[in-house]
Parts: structure tokens; sequence; C-alpha cells
């Protein structure tokens, strides 16, 4: 009975105890910073684009493309045909709307040359160990390199028109 008596008076104290007051202290926390009176101006570091995102309309890049001529119309005939390459080859990495685990093509046309997407697509080996803008992308898409898919211009081409009709 005691020493039920003396561990209820112990159990009691300590509630009492750790209650306390419910007075809040302010404590100055120590830092090792000096406190300044002055104003100090942020400066806004420049936000990098990603190499997706980024816009260059004067690479045309590595490779055997150094002009493409575009008509002002789509040719609907190659474009289509483009699609049935596209899906049959490039689904594996590519998503029409959306990143995957290559670029989306949706707008590339406002981003990057037409001769620039040709040698991406038939030239990808030397375009990444030669275009910087290509090496950006390996290093944006975590080192997954484009696949040589050996296609012919013509199918490139078609492939191109593709993306023309992506809006």
């Amino acid at each position: 009975m005691k020493t039920t008596l003396k561990l209820m008076t112990l159990l009691f104290v300590l509630l009492v105890i750790s209650c306390g007051g419910k007075e809040e202290k302010k404590e100055e926390k120590f830092s090792y910073e000096k406190k300044s009176t002055k104003t100090e101006t942020v400066t806004k570091k420049e936000e990098k684009v990603p190499a997706s995102k980024r816009v260059d309309l004067t690479n045309k890049g590595v490779g055997p493309i150094t002009s493409v001529d575009l008509a002002a119309d789509i040719d609907q005939s190659m474009a289509t045909h483009g699609e049935d390459v596209f899906k049959k080859m490039c689904t594996a990495c590519h998503r029409p709307d959306k990143k995957f685990i290559g670029p989306a093509p949706t707008g590339i046309l406002e981003r990057r040359t037409p001769e620039w997407v040709m040698n991406m697509i038939l030239n990808p080996e030397e375009m990444v160990k030669n275009d910087p803008l290509a090496k950006d992308l390996l290093i944006e898409f975590n080192g997954s390199p484009m696949a040589n898919q050996n296609l012919s211009e013509e199918d490139a081409r078609a492939v191109l028109e593709y993306f023309r009709t992506l809006k």
C-alpha cells in the first residue's frame, strides 16, 4: 500500500510539473550569421531553360541534310506515311504530345530547323557526339541516347511532314 501511494504521489507530482504554466518564453536562437542593418538586394538567378524547350532556329545539326525546302501547305499523303513510320519506329520512346523517354515532337519546328530534325532522325550518334544541343538533350533525358532506326531520307522527310501536323 505504501509503495502504491508513493508511486501515485510521484506520478501526480510529475503531471503537475510537466503541465506547468501556459506562458511561453521566447528564446533568442544562436546564429553564426551577422545581423545586417542594411537591406541586401537579391539578384535573380538566370533560369536555365531545358534543352527540350530551348529555341534554336539557326543550328542545322551534323549529318547528311544541309537543306530542306518545306512547302507552305502540308503534303497530307506524306504526313500520313510519316505518321505510320512514327508509330512503327518511334513510339517506344516518343509520345506526340508529352515528354516520355524522349522529347515530344509537337511544336518541334518552332524550336528547331527542319535540317536539325532530319539529321537527328538520320544520324543520332554523330549528333550526340558533335552537336551541343543534342548533347544537352541527352543530359536532360537521363543519358538515354536516340536509337538509329536506319530510316531512309524519304521516311525521315515523311516523319518531318507528320511533325508539321502536330500542333
